[in-house]
C-alpha cells in the first residue's frame, strides 16, 4: 500500500484493487453523486474499473481513510496544457496541480473532515510535488464543498460558465486557486 499523506486521524494512500467495491458502492449513493458525477449516472464494476483502473496513467488515485476507515476519494494531477490555457495559466511557469475528491459515506459530510483533507492535501502538493498552484472547479450550486475549500485557503478565481455536463445539463464552476505564494508573499 503506498501511502502519499498522514495527518493525524487522515491519511491518504493510493487506490488498489480491492477498493472497487467501494468506489461502487460510493458512486451509487445519490446523495454523493449529487455533486459528483450526477445521480442520472449512478456507477457499476465496469464503469469504476474504466474509470479510475483503466484510465489516465497521469492521474495519481488515492483512497481518503479517517480513523484507517475508507471513507472516500481524491486524485491529483498536473493539469495538461488545455486546461492551462482554459483556466489562464498558459504563461505561468510554476507546477498547477488540480485535484478532484468526495467523501463517500455519508455520515462523515459536515464534520469538517473535508477541510482537514484539503489542508493535508496542499502541503503535500506543495511539499512533494512543488506545487505552485493548486486548483479545483466544483459546480456553483455545490456551496458546501465551496465553503470547505474556502476554509481550506482555496480563493474563487473565475465563474466557468456551462463548464461541466452534470446530471443532463451544462453547469457553471467555480475555478478555485490555492497559491503557494499568495500576491504580496513573493
Amino acid at each position: 500500500m503506498m501511502l502519499f499523506c498522514k495527518r493525524g486521524k487522515l491519511s491518504i494512500r493510493g487506490l488498489e484493487n480491492d477498493d472497487k467495491k467501494l468506489i461502487v458502492k460510493w458512486l451509487s449513493d445519490n446523495r454523493v453523486l449529487q455533486y459528483y458525477e450526477g445521480r442520472d449516472n449512478p456507477f457499476d464494476e465496469q464503469m469504476v474499473k474504466e474509470k479510475f483502473y483503466d484510465g489516465d496513467s497521469d492521474v495519481t488515485r488515492c483512497i481518503i481513510e479517517y480513523y484507517n476507515i475508507p471513507i472516500g476519494y481524491i486524485q491529483f494531477y498536473l493539469i495538461d496544457e488545455e486546461e492551462r490555457s482554459e483556466y489562464g495559466y498558459a504563461d505561468f511557469g510554476g507546477n498547477v496541480f488540480g485535484t478532484d475528491q468526495f467523501i463517500g459515506e455519508p455520515q462523515y459530510f459536515g464534520q469538517g473532515i473535508g477541510t482537514e483533507l484539503m489542508k493535508a492535501m496542499i502541503d503535500f502538493l506543495i511539499e512533494e510535488k512543488d506545487a505552485q498552484k493548486i486548483v479545483l472547479d466544483p459546480q456553483v450550486l455545490n456551496k458546501r464543498a465551496i465553503k470547505c475549500y474556502e476554509k481550506s485557503g482555496f480563493v474563487k478565481v473565475k465563474k466557468l460558465l456551462k463548464h461541466e455536463v452534470h446530471e443532463g445539463k451544462l453547469r457553471d464552476c467555480w475555478l478555485m486557486e490555492h497559491d503557494k505564494n499568495p500576491k504580496g508573499d513573493k
